[in-house]
């Protein structure tokens, strides 16, 4: 599952790519957004361990958020040889710099912050997605709500100009805008992507650390809209247990 590459834009883009909010000690982990912070963030060498066994295990795509450590081992990485296939993540207060940096990284994929894709200004989405398409990478959007925004992008003036669209999804519906994610809910959140007609990039489908591999795994068999998988993973044990599965479904 989610092996290969998808030609995107004339870009081969992997199937499958290494996410870095475990890396960023990102708030949504909750407990162990401390723990990630001491033996991650505040130890990039750690980090670049985990890009290699990832990178080691086939795994030759990465979800940069380019927060300073995460943007130091990725450095490190692919001075080793470690030729990742970037898609960037453009941060809210920081897009000129973001393009900028990613550019120079030779990011194939930027993809505009959730924080600045839910806002719906649209003038400056526009502003960001023209410029990313200015620096020879393929424009994308994130989105943390994506029910509500979707529904919004579809009626959009952006809505042409971008190839990729990355989006929350796991089992339970968390940290997607949804109380409850059955039946019913699950329906419409596919008919909402396939009107979209994106590349669609899907992450947080272990639900934050809340499902085993296995179970969040499992239930990524029923979609059949999701192109691209971003999972992160905090530990070289982590990486080896949670790819090597992926790659046998």
């Amino acid at each position: 599952m989610f092996e290969g590459h998808l030609e995107i834009s004339g870009r081969n883009l992997p199937q499958t790519i290494l996410g870095t909010s475990p890396f960023t000690a990102a708030p949504h982990f909750g407990h162990r957004t401390w723990l990630y912070q001491l033996d991650l963030y505040n130890q990039p060498e750690n980090i670049l361990k985990v890009m290699r066994k990832c990178y080691d295990l086939g795994v030759w795509g990465i979800q940069l958020i380019p927060d300073p450590p995460v943007v130091d081992a990725l450095s490190w990485a692919l001075e080793e040889g470690c030729v990742f296939s970037i898609v960037g993540t453009v941060r809210q207060g920081e897009e000129v710099k973001d393009i900028k940096l990613l550019s120079r990284l030779g990011a194939n994929s930027m993809l505009l912050q959730g924080a600045i894709t839910d806002n719906y200004n649209w003038e400056t989405i526009t502003k960001y997605l023209e410029a990313i398409r200015d620096v020879g990478s393929i424009p994308g959007l994130a989105t943390n709500q994506p029910f509500g925004t979707t529904e919004k992008l579809l009626e959009s003036p952006v809505l042409d100009l971008f190839d990729i669209y990355m989006t929350p999804l796991n089992k339970l519906g968390y940290l997607m805008d949804t109380e409850v994610f059955m039946e019913k809910e699950r329906l419409e959140f596919s008919k909402l992507m396939h009107k979209m007609d994106k590349k669609v990039i899907i992450n947080r489908t272990l639900a934050a650390g809340i499902l085993p591999p296995e179970d969040a795994f499992e239930f990524l068999k029923t979609v059949d809209y999701a192109d691209i998988i971003t999972v992160g993973v905090a530990s070289e044990k982590e990486a080896e247990e949670t790819f090597t599965l992926l790659g046998e479904k």
